[in-house]
Parts: structure tokens; C-alpha cells; sequence
């Protein structure tokens, strides 16, 4: 295990308990129950990080997890396509009211043309699922062809199905608008200006000998594969190092341009209401003071898996500093979760190379953030 804070830093916890015990206790039983071979962990607080890591990213080289190790971000890369999509908007080349067919002109007169850019982008389109069908190929063809046939089970607006199709599209439809693969926006002009350099689509050579092994749940070593959107919606590996300045970033966006401050910013507005949760773009938000157990509700299968009656909010939710933002994501042998409260100037990225229950990584970030915040 490895503990690192930034240079000049100085972050309190409550009572006698230091920093390192606080995420000790939060992180060993996580590792010892599901079996985990490593975690790295980063939090901030006013602008301040700490870095924490434990175990290996290769249990078959013995390589220590730092927090420079890669691990696939699963569903947390939905925020980048998001942002990616905001940085589209602010723009004016994209429109949250606009139909697919605006941009996929083949689109024109399908059921699912009756859905916005604003729909996709909150899985509110009409039931689309959580994946793919395993016969869709991956092409565009494929897509089309899938998209331009499908049957929404309901309007555009009344439930929320989380899926990646959706997230997809609306990902795909932002590149359109773009003229450009979104990949290369997020690469070749959001991430420089975040200064992220250790975050990767497309992971060059030179980086492969940091990209952790994932395990599944037979522990055996599991890296992601390439399918229709994956891109969008699963496909981005980074590090604790990066990921808490992008944490940061959408803590206290003040410091970026002007288009790239109002992109993040605007991924933080809401627009439905499921339950206890406010869906944004990318972000889901909870407002403060928030319980665990809402936190957890609103990360469960049942809300992951099945269909939720959406209410839209008009006008929609502005940012609100004092909300809990959050995303989880997992691939087959990596599971992640971050999460932040810029009211409190607080966040927490968790990384593991295994899936283990999102419900204790919620349980996780939840207690060593209150810890934080008790102690200021």
C-alpha cells in the first residue's frame, strides 16, 4: 500500500483520526470481502488531493497500483461523452431540442425520431436497453439499422431506461454536429485543457505498461473489447491522478476558457426527476443534505436495470454547488465510482481493477467524504 499527498497539502479529518485510517477503514474490508486485487483512491479537498493505493494492477506481474495505474472507467466515461456534447452545445452546432434526423437524415420518420438530443442524452428516448443486442453489428450500418427499426415501449419523456444505445447516440449525434469523432474532440482539445494526459481512448504504446489488469469474478485477468459506441459510453481509461482533476474541475470550473468552463457547468443542469435523483447530462445529482441510503437507491440495479417513471423539470435545474454529484461504472473486471459536492469543495474518485458491488463503493465514498466534511 501507498499513501501520497500533493505538495503543500493539508487536508482534516475528523477528531484524532488521520487520513490514512479514514480510508483504510473504508477501503481494506472492500479489498478483503470481494476479493479485490487493487484499489487506488484520490480525494480533494479545497483544491487540495491526496492520493491512496493499495494492492496490485497485475496479480500475475505483482506491479503496485500507484496513481498513475490505468483502470477502465466503465459508465464514469459517459460524463467525458457528455461533456464532450455540452462543449457541442455551448457552441450552438448542437440542440437539446433537435431530432436524430437533423443529423442522420436516414433517421427521418422512424418511432425514435420523435425523441430529442435532450432524450438520448438523459435515457429517456423510449426504452431503449442497457446494451446492444449481441446481433447488432458494429458498424454504422448496423446502427442505423437498429435505431431506424426499434419500437419504443414508451413516449419520449416517461421513463427512464439507463442504456448505452441511448448514451450512444447522443455521443454520435454530438460528433455529428461537430464534424469530428468525438474521440478526437475529448483527446486532441477537452483533455489538454483539463490537463489530462494520463486519461485515454485510444491507449498509445507508450502508456500500456501503466493500464491495469481487470479481474472477473472467476479472477481471471480481463481487459475491455471494442463494440458499437464503446467509446462513448464504457471506453476511457485514467488514472486517479487525472480523474480528481477533472473531479476538481467540475468543483471550480473558474480557471478553464470560457467554452469549456460553460460545457461542465453544463453538464451539471437537471432535467428529470427519478425518484430521489436528478438526472444531468453525464452526472446524476442529489440534493444536500443527502442520506446514504438515498445515494444508494439511486445507484441500484433497480434504477440501473429497470424502467423509472421520469418526471422533466421545467424550466430545468440550474448547477447547484450544494448537490451531491456522482457516477459509477464498471466493465467485466473493473468497477469505479466518483463523486463530489461543490458546496463543500470535496470529491472522491475510487478505482478497482474487479466489479465489486456498487453499493459498497456508494458506502465507501459516502463515509470517508462525511469524515472529511466533519472535519473542516
Amino acid at each position: 500500500m501507498a499513501f501520497a499527498i500533493a505538495a503543500g497539502c493539508c487536508i482534516p479529518v475528523a477528531g484524532a483520526a488521520d487520513l490514512q485510517t479514514v480510508v483504510d477503514q473504508a477501503i481494506k474490508p472492500i479489498m478483503k470481502t470481494y476479493d479485490v486485487p487493487g484499489i487506488a483512491v484520490a480525494v480533494t479537498v479545497d483544491g487540495k488531493p491526496a492520493f491512496f493505493s493499495y494492492g496490485v494492477a497485475s496479480k500475475e506481474s505483482g506491479a503496485p497500483v500507484s496513481e498513475h495505474t490505468l483502470f477502465e472507467l466503465g459508465s464514469v466515461s459517459k460524463t467525458f461523452t457528455a461533456t464532450m456534447a455540452s462543449y457541442a452545445l455551448v457552441q450552438g452546432k448542437l440542440s437539446l431540442g433537435d431530432h436524430p434526423s437533423h443529423y442522420v437524415p436516414k433517421l427521418k420518420g422512424a418511432p425514435l425520431d420523435k425523441a430529442t438530443v435532450l432524450n438520448f442524452g438523459t435515457y429517456t428516448a423510449g426504452g431503449l436497453p442497457q446494451q446492444f443486442p449481441d446481433d447488432v453489428s458494429d458498424d454504422e450500418q448496423g446502427m442505423l439499422a437498429y435505431f431506424g427499426h426499434f419500437k419504443p415501449s414508451a413516449a419520449p419523456g416517461q421513463v427512464r431506461v439507463y442504456s448505452n444505445p441511448s448514451l450512444g447516440m447522443f455521443g454520435h449525434l454530438a460528433g455529428l454536429s461537430l464534424k469530428a469523432d468525438p474521440a478526437d474532440v475529448l483527446e486532441k482539445q477537452i483533455l489538454p485543457k483539463l490537463g489530462m494526459d494520463n486519461t485515454f481512448i485510444r491507449i498509445p504504446h507508450s502508456a500500456m505498461t501503466n493500464y491495469a489488469w481487470g479481474y472477473n469474478q472467476d479472477n481471471k485477468p480481463i481487459r475491455m473489447g471494442q463494440e458499437l459506441f464503446s467509446a462513448h459510453t464504457y471506453g476511457v481509461r485514467s488514472s486517479t491522478s487525472d480523474l480528481i482533476r477533472y473531479v476538481q474541475a467540475n468543483i471550480d470550473p473558474s480557471h478553464l476558457d470560457a467554452t469549456l468552463r460553460s460545457a461542465i457547468e453544463g453538464t451539471h443542469v437537471g432535467y428529470y426527476r427519478i425518484g430521489g435523483m436528478v438526472q444531468g447530462l453525464g452526472w446524476e445529482r442529489y440534493a444536500m443534505p443527502v442520506s446514504l441510503d438515498t445515494l444508494q437507491d439511486g445507484n441500484s440495479s433497480k434504477m440501473s436495470r429497470e424502467a423509472n417513471p421520469a418526471t422533466l423539470l421545467t424550466p430545468p435545474k440550474p448547477p447547484s454547488d450544494n448537490a451531491w454529484y456522482n457516477k459509477t461504472g464498471a466493465t467485466n473486471g473493473f468497477g469505479a465510482y466518483v463523486a463530489f459536492v461543490p458546496s463543500k469543495k470535496i470529491g472522491i474518485v475510487i478505482l478497482a481493477n474487479k466489479n465489486y458491488p456498487i453499493a459498497e463503493r456508494v458506502k465507501a465514498a459516502y463515509a470517508i467524504l462525511s469524515q472529511l466534511e466533519s472535519g473542516r
